[in-house]
Formats: structure tokens, C-alpha cells, sequence
């Protein structure tokens, strides 16, 4: 069953098309995020399930229903800003309690409803706090406790971690993800970092100038990218143009500007024949150093000369100049034996085919 159907949803403002033709489901009790640069659609898309904004065309269908031209106070959706619009000066509980006293529950209900959202949210006794007297993490989770009391079919959450400090962001995506299992409640988030997306949700879809470039598992869209966008925008890539000098199914080889020839897969099964322009795109995670030139057919190796290293513990990195500009980022396993390679250092970078996607070039 879906909690949430878009279908052929399209927003025009005057001749700009914010949001074109885009279509999606939401499993009921999934967490579903909307990956996507400043400018992509993805609030304006938001803004129309919440009925803030009137689609030009299309339908957006709650539990099977359509909610177009219902307004918002009458969707069963609630929405968690950036800023979390806490009424500063209200209390906790007065916050949680607000939208029950506007339904009219009585004080026996919000009173017994207030005390079980704070034990699930996982601040029990907090209803007598001053808004400011929380920390940024209790903050965002009185604002989700504010909502869910309600107990919405779908939570929308507009870059909710957008305002916290990176430190508090990373402990908020776990924070969130174990909140939506709790209350088994679907949740929507849009975000432009990659790195939320991932961590948090059962599916993503990738927005680019107001379409859908490819819906997934975080694991599909790191993995399996299907377009260039995606491949450059979903986790880290180095990427380079080149030329292609031969194709044999989803395989082809490719000339690039340092004078290596690559062989690499058709991302997505693009099409492409000699002598086309494209884009290539090779993980630094998959990138290894080799001890020997020796290669398989389908490997790739190239030899380069360390021109940094950027060190960041798991995550640390080397910059390998080959050629006179190309340069190639290469992850440093934590645990990788014996000293990393020193600026200056030659050495031989290795990895797959399957390791390497090519997109047609973008005009």
C-alpha cells in the first residue's frame, strides 16, 4: 500500500516550469527523500503535497485520495521546516499541545497524548521546558513530536538539519532515521545533501531542473547511477572527458586527454558509437594501488605521481597527478598496511571495468 501518490505532477510559475511531469510512490511507513541541488523543484514539489501550492497539472493522492484543491489544515500531512517555527513563547508541552486544542481534544487526552510523544521522541518530563532551554537536538525533536501527535499519514521534512552544526547534523541523521522507525509513520525529506539521502532512506529520487533523474535504494544510485547527473552528484567521483574509440555491447573503451585508453560500461545503457564525446566517472573508493604494470583485460591502470595527501581518518584521500592537469582522488583505507605513499611518490592506479561508468558529454 502507498501513503503517497504523485502522478504526473507538474508547477509552472508564469513561462518557468519549476516542477515537469514527475511521478513517484511512497511505501506506507518508508522513509523517501528527494535528493537535489538549491533550485531543482524539490521545495516547490513539497509545497504541493502539503497544499501550499496548487499543481498546474497532475494529481497528489493520500492513502488513495486525492488531496488537490484540499487545503492544508485539511490533508492529514504535517510539515517540519528548516527553521522548525517553534512558538517561542510556549512551553514544550503548550507547542505539542497546540494543534490538539485546536481539534479540541480535551485536557485529559492532551495530557496523557503530550507525556507518551515526549517518552517516544525521548525527552519524558520535558513539557514544562522553555524553548529556550533546549539544544538544537531537542529542539528538532519537539518540533517531529509537535507533528506526530497529530499522527499524520505523512511527514514532510523541508532540510530540517540545514540550520544545525555538522557535528549535531551526523547525530540528528541517526537520530531521525530511529524516530520514523519508532512511530512507523511515512516520512518525506528533502534535502541537497547527499549524505543525509543516503544514510537515512529505503528509497531516493534524484531531482535536476524540476524532473526525476533516477528513483532507488541509496545503494542503486551509488552503485548504478544511470546518468551523468547522477553519477556526479550522488557520493564522490573523479571524472574526466573522453572520446570514444571503440563499443562492443555495454562495453567501451575510451581515449582520454592524458593518452590513456580506459575500458569502462555504458552507464545506464546509454547510447554511444565511436567517436562520441563522454564522461567519465570512477570512484576514489575504487581506485587501489597496484605493486606491478601487470593488468587484466579489464582493469584499468594508470601511472601517476602523488601530488597531496588529505589526511581525514577513514576518509583521507590522495590527490595522484597524471599528466599534466588530470588529477585523480584515490580513498586511503584506514587500515591500508605500511605507510601511505609520500608527495612526489610514483605510483600505479588500478580498477575495473565495472568500476568505470561513461555518460554521453552534456552540451
Amino acid at each position: 500500500m502507498h501513503d503517497l501518490d504523485c502522478v504526473n505532477l507538474t508547477k509552472r510559475f508564469g513561462g518557468f516550469t519549476a516542477v515537469e511531469d514527475v511521478s513517484f510512490q511512497v511505501t506506507a511507513g518508508s522513509f523517501f527523500s528527494i535528493l537535489g541541488p538549491s533550485g531543482s523543484g524539490k521545495t516547490t514539489l513539497m509545497r504541493m503535497i502539503a497544499g501550499f501550492e496548487e499543481p498546474t497539472s497532475g494529481d497528489i493522492r493520500i492513502k488513495g485520495s486525492s488531496v488537490v484543491r484540499v487545503p492544508p489544515n485539511r490533508r492529514n500531512v504535517k510539515m517540519v521546516f528548516q527553521h522548525l517555527a517553534l512558538f517561542p513563547m510556549m512551553n514544550v508541552g503548550e507547542n505539542i499541545a497546540y494543534g490538539l486544542r485546536c481539534r479540541g481534544a480535551g485536557k485529559t487526552e492532551i495530557r496523557q497524548r503530550i507525556a507518551d510523544v515526549l517518552d517516544r521522541v525521548g525527552l519524558p518530563g520535558a513539557a514544562d521546558k522553555e524553548i529556550n532551554q533546549l539544544s538544537g537536538g531537542q529542539k528538532q525533536r519537539i518540533a517531529i513530536a509537535r507533528c506526530m501527535v497529530l499522527e499524520p499519514d505523512v511527514l514532510l521534512l523541508d532540510e530540517p538539519l540545514g540550520a544545525l552544526d555538522l557535528k549535531l547534523r551526523e547525530r540528528m541523521k541517526i537520530e531521525l532515521k530511529l524516530l520514523q522507525h519508532q512511530f512507523a509513520t511515512t516520512f518525506l525529506y528533502i534535502t541537497h545533501d547527499q549524505s543525509e539521502a543516503l544514510v537515512m532512506s529505503d528509497r531516493v529520487a534524484v531531482m535536476n531542473a524540476g524532473k526525476f533523474e533516477q528513483v532507488g535504494t541509496p545503494q542503486e544510485l551509488y552503485l548504478e547511477p544511470r546518468t551523468a547527473f547522477v553519477a556526479g552528484f550522488v557520493g564522490d567521483s573523479n571524472r574526466w572527458p573522453g572520446r570514444v574509440t571503440s563499443v562492443a555491447g555495454d562495453c567501451v573503451e575510451i581515449a582520454i586527454a592524458s593518452g590513456e585508453t580506459l575500458v569502462g560500461i555504458r552507464g545506464g545503457g546509454a547510447a554511444m558509437g565511436t567517436g562520441d564525446a563522454v564522461e567519465v566517472f570512477v570512484r576514489p573508493a575504487s581506485i587501489a594501488l597496484a605493486e606491478t604494470d601487470a593488468r587484466g583485460p579489464d582493469e584499468n591502470l594508470i601511472l601517476g605521481t602523488v601530488d597531496s595527501l588529505l589526511f581525514n581518518g577513514a576518509d583521507s584521500r590522495a590527490l595522484v597527478r597524471c599528466g599534466d592537469r588530470q588529477i585523480i582522488e584515490v580513498a586511503l583505507p584506514q587500515m591500508r598496511s605500511g605507510p601511505p605513499p609520500g608527495a612526489g611518490e610514483m605510483v600505479r592506479l588500478v580498477w575495473t571495468r565495472l568500476q568505470t561508468s561513461c555518460f554521453p558529454a552534456r552540451s
